[in-house]
C-alpha cells in the first residue's frame, strides 16, 4: 500500500451564501419581510429604518394626518386612488413596510387587514367566558374547525391531548357552539342544522316538522322522499315541502362560510388578514399600474455612523484596531447584502406583476369569466427568469386589485376559476337541483369542455354540495 498525493480539477455548481439569503428574502410575504427586518436591524448596528412621511395608501405626501389625493379620489370614484408619488430613484435603499394609516378610511390596506379572523374572535369572546384554565381547551378545539366551522375532533380526543376530564372539554365545547356563527362547532351535519334550529326557537322563529325531519329524516330529505317523510310523520307532503324550504332558506350547513376560513386564511373580506404585497390601479387613462409596497413609504440604509466609520476604514486604517476593523466590515457588509435581497425582492417582483397584468388585462377589466391559462414556467420564459424564482416571489403573497379586492397570486395562474364561476352562475339560478352531468352538458353548450368528474371537483372546492343534498347547498362568498 502506499499513500500518494495528486492534484485535479473538477467542475461543479455551488450556491452562494448570496443567492441562499437573496432567495429567503425573495419568498417572504409582506409581513414576514417586516419581521426579518426588525430582526436585522436589532442584531446589525450598521443597518436603520428610516420613515419617509407619506401616506400608507397611496405614497404620496401627507397634509398633517390626512392624504389630500386619498380623500379628493374617494370622493369622486370607487376605485383605487391614484398614486401621486415621485417615481424618482433617489433612494436607492427605498423600502415600505406596513404603516398604520392615521386615517383608517383612506386605507385599503387597513379596511383589509386589521380585520380579526374568526379564530381571533371566537377566541376572544370565549376568553371572557371561561376559566383562565379552560383555555387552553378552547384554543385546542378552534384550533380544529375546519373551513365550514366543524369541528374535527372528539371530546375524548381532545380531553386525551390535553389531560383534562371530558366534561371539561363538553362544557367548553358547548360555549363555543354558543358563539356566532350559529353552528360552529358542530361535530356533523345534523348537529350544526340542530344548533341553528334552536337558536331560531328562542328567537320565535319555530318549524316543528322542519325539526323532526333534521332529527330523523336527513337522509330521506336529501332524496327528495317526501312522500315517505310525510307518511312516517304524520303530515302532507305539503308540509314537508314547507319544512324543506325552512331548513334551506332558513339553516347553513356551513356557519364559517361568508366569515372566512377560521384559521385566518384567505377568504371574506370580513375576516380576512392578509395584507396585499402588490398593488395594481387602474389610472383615467385606463391603463394599469403595479407597485409593489415595499416602496415610497421607508427606505433602509447604512446608518450615518458606519457609514463615518467606513469611510474612515479606507483613509485612516491605522486609527482602528484589529476588532474594530473586522466590526466595522463585518456588519457594513451584512447590512449592504440585506438591503440589497429587498431590493432585488422587489425589482422581482414588480417585473413579474406587470407581465401578469399584461397578460391578464381582460381579467382585470372584465372579471374572472376572462381569465386567462397562465403559467408561471411561462412568465419565467418571458422574463428571462427560473420558473422557481416566480414561484417563491409569487408564493403566500396576495394582489389589490383595481377594484380594492385582494386575491392570491396563485389565482392569476388558476384558469380553472373562470370556469367555477360560471358554475356557480349555473347553480345560483337553477330552478331544480342540477347533476353534475347536466352541468356539464350545458358548460359543453357554451363552449367549455369538461368532464362530469371535474364538476364534482369544482363543486367540492366552491363549497357546494353535489344535487342530491341541494337542499344545503352554500356557495363560498368571493
Amino acid at each position: 500500500m502506499e499513500l500518494t498525493q495528486e492534484v485535479s480539477s473538477q467542475m461543479g455548481v455551488r450556491v452562494s451564501p448570496r443567492l441562499v439569503a437573496a432567495s429567503y428574502i425573495l419568498e417572504l410575504s409582506s409581513q414576514e419581510l417586516q419581521q426579518a427586518i426588525a430582526q436585522e436591524i436589532s442584531e446589525n448596528p450598521a443597518m436603520e429604518l428610516v420613515e419617509k412621511e407619506t401616506c400608507p395608501a397611496c405614497g404620496g405626501p401627507l397634509q398633517g394626518s390626512i392624504c389630500p389625493a386619498c380623500l379628493s379620489q374617494q370622493k369622486s370614484t370607487p376605485t383605487m386612488p391614484e398614486n401621486d408619488y415621485d417615481n424618482s430613484d433617489d433612494y436607492i435603499n427605498d423600502l415600505s413596510l406596513t404603516a398604520p394609516a392615521a386615517e383608517d378610511d383612506f386605507d385599503p390596506f387597513t379596511q383589509v387587514a386589521a380585520q380579526m379572523s374568526l379564530s381571533e374572535r371566537l377566541l376572544n369572546e370565549l376568553q371572557s367566558m371561561l376559566a383562565a384554565e379552560e383555555m387552553p381547551v378552547a384554543v385546542y378545539l378552534v384550533g380544529n374547525l375546519n373551513d365550514n366551522g366543524y369541528l374535527q375532533c372528539t371530546v375524548e380526543e381532545a380531553a386525551y391531548q390535553l389531560n383534562v376530564p371530558a366534561a371539561t372539554v363538553e362544557r367548553v365545547l358547548t360555549m363555543l357552539q354558543g358563539l356566532e356563527p350559529i353552528g360552529i362547532g358542530a361535530r356533523n351535519l345534523r348537529e350544526c342544522l340542530l344548533i341553528q334550529i334552536n337558536y331560531l326557537r328562542n328567537e320565535g322563529i319555530e318549524n316543528q316538522i322542519a325539526t323532526k325531519i333534521v332529527e330523523d329524516h336527513l337522509q330521506e330529505l336529501a332524496e327528495h322522499k317526501f312522500s315517505k317523510i310525510g307518511s312516517e310523520l304524520g303530515v302532507s307532503s305539503n308540509d314537508v315541502a314547507d319544512a324543506s324550504d325552512f331548513i334551506r332558506h332558513r339553516l347553513n350547513p356551513y356557519p364559517a362560510q361568508g366569515y372566512g376560513v377560521p384559521d385566518g386564511g384567505a377568504g371574506d373580506g370580513r375576516a380576512t388578514l392578509v395584507l396585499p404585497d402588490v398593488i395594481i390601479s387602474q389610472r383615467e387613462t385606463e391603463a394599469f399600474e403595479v407597485e409593489v409596497i415595499e416602496s415610497k413609504r421607508f427606505f433602509l440604509r447604512i446608518t450615518p455612523l458606519y457609514q463615518q466609520l467606513a469611510a474612515n476604514l479606507d483613509r485612516e486604517p491605522d486609527r482602528f484596531t484589529d476588532d474594530e476593523k473586522r466590526h466595522i466590515k463585518q456588519y457594513v457588509s451584512r447590512a449592504k447584502l440585506f438591503i440589497a435581497n429587498v431590493n432585488q425582492r422587489r425589482q422581482t417582483l414588480q417585473k413579474i406583476t406587470e407581465y401578469i397584468v399584461e397578460a391578464q388585462k381582460q381579467f382585470l377589466i372584465n372579471g374572472v369569466r376572462h381569465l386567462k391559462a397562465l403559467t408561471r414556467a411561462a412568465v419565467a420564459y418571458h422574463l428571462g427568469m427560473h420558473e422557481s424564482t416566480v414561484s417563491r416571489a409569487t408564493a403566500s403573497k396576495y394582489v389589490m386589485l383595481p377594484n380594492r379586492k385582494v386575491i392570491p397570486f396563485s389565482d392569476f395562474f388558476t384558469a380553472s376559476l373562470s370556469v367555477m364561476d360560471v358554475i356557480k352562475e349555473l347553480i345560483a339560478s337553477e330552478t331544480s337541483p342540477l347533476t353534475d352531468q347536466e352541468i356539464a352538458d350545458e358548460l359543453a353548450r357554451r363552449g367549455i369542455v369538461i368532464a362530469r368528474r371535474t364538476v364534482a371537483k369544482y363543486r367540492e372546492q366552491l363549497g357546494i354540495l353535489p344535487s342530491s343534498l341541494s337542499y344545503f347547498s352554500v356557495t363560498r362568498g368571493n
